[in-house]
C-alpha cells in the first residue's frame, strides 16, 4: 500500500467511513508497531479516534510552513503519545509524505458513504453530474462536493459507473489493489472478495486498469478485465455485456402490449435491432414479466412461445421475428 492509500485509508477513518475490515487494518497498524498492546486496547474507541484525529490536523496543519514539520502534541496528550510513540510515527510519516507528494495547498476531501442493503440497488447522481448505480451490498464512498483535483471514490462491491468526461479533471475509482481511471463513459466494477477479484467491464467509451505494480490494460466496449488482487495477474476477454450489467435493470413488465411494443422495450434494454417478417406479427398482443437477470434469448423464446411465432439472430446481429401473425 503507497503512502497515498494509507493516508487516504486514515482520513476515511476518521471520518468513520470505513468498511470493518479497513477499520480492523487501521487498528492492528496501531497494535503491531511496537506498542502497549494492553493500553491501546483499555482506550474507549472515541478516544482513540480523538487521538489520532489529534495527529492528523496538526500534521495537517502544518502544510503551508516551510519549516520542518514537528507534530507538537499537548501535555494531556503525552501519555498517549509514550504508550504509542510507533504509531505516532506511522501515521506522521504516511500523511506527511502524501501530503507533500503534490497535495500541497489542498485540503482532504470529506467522503460520503452510500452502503445499499441486500435486495436492493441503489442509482446516485455525483456532484459532477456522473450517475452511479450501487448494487446490492455494496459500498460506494464519494467526495459531498466539486474540488479542482482528480475525481476519486472508492467502491466495495459492485456499481455502475455513468461519468461525466472532463480532460481536466479524471475520474478514478479505488477498488481493493485495483485503481480505474476513466478514458470514456460507461463501465461496470464488480469486487468478489471470496475469490479476491475485481472485474471491470466496459459498455462505452475506454477505460485504464492500474494495480500497485502498474498499468494492466485499456479496454473498450465489449470487453473486460479480470484482476487477481493476490497475483495482480490480469486476465483480459471480450464479453456480453448486457450479461453484465443484467442486474442493474428493474424487471420487464409486458402488461397487455403487441409485440410491437415489447420488442422496443428489448431494444432499449438489449441495444439489439428486432425487425418482423410481416406486421400482423407486431399486432400479436400478450401480458407477461421478464426478471431482470434474465438474457434476451431467453425472454424472446418464452415470448415467442407464447405467440406461436419463431426467432433468429441474422450475421449482424439483429434479431428477425418471423410467424403466421395475429389479427
Amino acid at each position: 500500500m503507497s503512502s497515498n492509500d494509507i493516508a487516504a485509508l486514515l482520513e476515511r477513518y476518521l471520518t468513520g467511513h470505513v468498511s470493518p475490515e479497513e477499520r480492523e487494518r487501521v487498528e492492528n497498524w496501531l497494535q503491531n508497531h511496537e506498542l502497549d498492546q494492553a493500553a491501546w486496547k483499555k482506550l474507549p474507541e472515541q478516544d482513540r479516534e480523538q487521538w489520532v484525529a489529534d495527529v492528523f490536523s496538526k500534521i495537517r496543519a502544518t502544510i503551508h510552513t516551510k519549516d520542518e514539520k514537528v507534530v507538537r502534541m499537548s501535555p494531556y496528550r503525552r501519555s498517549w503519545l509514550r504508550i504509542s510513540a510507533a504509531a505516532a510515527v506511522l501515521i506522521a510519516v504516511a500523511l506527511t509524505y502524501a501530503l507533500w507528494q503534490g497535495r500541497q495547498g489542498k485540503q482532504f476531501e470529506t467522503l460520503t458513504a452510500l452502503r445499499v442493503p441486500a435486495h436492493q440497488k441503489k442509482q446516485i447522481t455525483l456532484p459532477d453530474g456522473s450517475m452511479v448505480w450501487v448494487n446490492e451490498g455494496s459500498e460506494l464512498q464519494y467526495p459531498q462536493a466539486i474540488s479542482s483535483g482528480p475525481r476519486e471514490v472508492y467502491l466495495f462491491g459492485e456499481a455502475y459507473f455513468d461519468i461525466r468526461q472532463d480532460a481536466s479533471r479524471p475520474f478514478i475509482i479505488h477498488t481493493g489493489k485495483v485503481i480505474t481511471t476513466v478514458l470514456g463513459t460507461a463501465f461496470n466494477i464488480r469486487e468478489d472478495k471470496g475469490l479476491h477479484t475485481v472485474v471491470v467491464t466496459v459498455t462505452m467509451g475506454r477505460v485504464k486498469v492500474s494495480g500497485s505494480k502498474g498499468d494492466l490494460g485499456i479496454i473498450t466496449p465489449n470487453q473486460q478485465i479480470s484482476v487477481n488482487e493476490l497475483s495482480e495477474v490480469a486476465v483480459r476477454s471480450n464479453v456480453d455485456v448486457s450479461q453484465t450489467i443484467a442486474w442493474k435493470e428493474d424487471d420487464l413488465h409486458f402488461e397487455d402490449i403487441t409485440l410491437a411494443e415489447a420488442a422496443t422495450k428489448l431494444e432499449q434494454r438489449f441495444h439489439r435491432k428486432i425487425d418482423f417478417s410481416n406486421n400482423r406479427i407486431s399486432n400479436c398482443r400478450f401480458t407477461g414479466t421478464a426478471s431482470s437477470g434474465e438474457g434476451l434469448d431467453k425472454i424472446l423464446k418464452v415470448i415467442c412461445t407464447f405467440n406461436n411465432v419463431t426467432y433468429q439472430t441474422k450475421a449482424d446481429g439483429s434479431i428477425l421475428i418471423d410467424g403466421p401473425g395475429c389479427d
